[in-house]
């Protein structure tokens, strides 16, 4: 009888020859069965984490995963603001600088 390469790798010597291969086959299946597992929970993992938002920090642009991993980056609209909310945001921050002159020349 002539043993293939798995069963001469296989650690199981004290029981008789065909639960030997038997057993060998019951751990690659349980090995197999533990690493599907684990590739499964990886996956929804990724994706959970991929899902949270854009990781790119550049204005305008929304970043999404392809099925190779790559990062593909999708052109959002852009914002337009008024004339009077340009205005306001501008007054806004002068006054804000105006606040620290009067309280650097206080020092």
């Amino acid at each position: 009888m002539k043993l293939s390469p798995r069963f001469k790798q296989c650690p199981a010597k004290l029981f008789s020859l065909t639960f030997k291969y038997y057993a060998c086959d019951m751990a690659i299946d349980s090995i197999l069965a533990q690493i599907d597992a684990e590739i499964a929970r990886l996956t929804q993992v990724r994706a959970m984490l991929t899902n949270t938002g854009p990781t790119s920090s550049r204005a305008g642009a929304a970043s999404k995963r392809t099925a190779s991993g790559a990062t593909a980056t999708t052109a959002r609209q852009k914002r337009v603001l008024s004339p009077e909310a340009r205005k306001r945001i501008a007054d806004a921050q002068r006054k804000r600088w105006a606040a620290q002159r009067s309280k650097a020349k206080a020092k």
